[in-house]
């Protein structure tokens, strides 16, 4: 099926990249009742993985339902590190895991990962329930570290947290395919960006195995105050960039 009208409407719309939308919706949609359905959505301003159901993600389909966060492309830079650091057999977390990408690229990429994922935001949980667990892990609804079984403390060799960093005054600068259509929870970090990457540092030590790592993306700007926060909660911080994927990560290690 082809359309040469839709990459028109795309561009009408203000979609930079509507050349590569529209070959996803024309791939996806199952006729040109739908196909038409689906790019009035996406010229809505509805993010594209929303209309489509689905992200491409570390070369996997991630599904993405709508109100939940769409995986970045950046954030394959973070996973990647997480891949390299996890052993065969690697217990590993995934924190404010949304859609579940990143645990879902750990199963994929780590022989016998056991992966347990968890995340406050109900539709984000029967999200990922559906992309990581027929892969072998588990997800879990709640605040962060409080669903996970107890008995994975102390033994977290690879705990990856894709927290929101955001600062909250700059939530309204953000694109209106984001603040519009994702969850606040998952965008909104607090007055400096750094309120839940605190919350996550202070019980790392506690679930992480000695040498385990925590991961966490934030901005170049935020990174020095990242540090911080990562060492004043007893663990190794280092800080990791690429001008590739746009991305800064911190890696701490509990020693």
């Amino acid at each position: 099926m082809s359309d040469p009208g839709v990459v028109e409407r795309l561009r009408a719309a203000g979609c930079v990249f509507a050349e590569e939308e529209a070959k996803m919706l024309l791939a996806t949609a199952a006729g040109p009742a739908e196909l038409d359905l689906m790019v009035e959505r996406r010229a809505s301003g509805l993010p594209l993985e929303h209309v489509v159901g689905w992200a491409e993600f570390a070369g996997l389909r991630i599904e993405v339902d709508g109100g939940v966060f769409v995986p970045r492309r950046r954030t394959e830079f973070l996973v990647g590190h997480a891949v390299e650091l996890a052993r065969p057999g690697a217990v590993c977390v995934d924190l404010c895991c949304g859609s579940g990408a990143a645990g879902t690229a750990l199963l994929a990429g780590v022989e016998g990962a056991q992966v347990h994922a968890s995340d406050i935001e109900p539709a984000a949980v029967r999200c990922a329930r559906r992309n990581v667990e027929p892969r072998g892990g588990r997800v879990y609804e709640g605040d962060l570290f409080a669903p996970l079984p107890r008995e994975l403390r102390g033994r977290v060799e690879v705990l990856v947290a894709n927290v929101p960093y955001v600062p909250t005054e700059e939530i309204g600068l953000l694109p209106p395919e984001a603040r519009d259509h994702e969850p606040l929870v998952t965008l909104d970090g607090g007055a400096d960006g750094l309120d839940v990457l605190r919350r996550v540092a202070g019980e790392a030590p506690e679930w992480l195995a000695p040498g385990g790592h925590l991961l966490v993306e934030t901005s170049e700007r935020q990174a020095e105050a990242a540090l911080a926060v990562m060492s004043a909660a007893g663990l190794v911080p280092r800080v990791v960039t690429s001008e590739e994927w746009w991305a800064t990560i911190v890696v701490a290690t509990r020693p």
